[in-house]
């Protein structure tokens, strides 16, 4: 995990998940919500690109 700060804490995650029928341990929580933060990056950074990008791939805006 990370050491930035983030707002949602592992248990919070176990909270939510145990509110909706799922328990984890403290580890699994961790993992869920690094997995989850790396894809956000990833899906912002995905669409980020995309944006300033053409079709054939090509830079819009220099």
């Amino acid at each position: 995990m990370q050491d930035k700060k983030r707002s949602i804490t592992p248990q919070k995650a176990i909270e939510i998940l145990n509110n909706h029928g799922t328990t984890v341990t403290f580890e699994e929580a961790k993992i869920i919500l690094d997995f989850m933060y790396n894809f956000a990056i990833l899906s912002v950074n995905q669409l980020v690109k995309n944006k300033y990008s053409n079709s054939d791939g090509s830079k819009k805006y220099s």
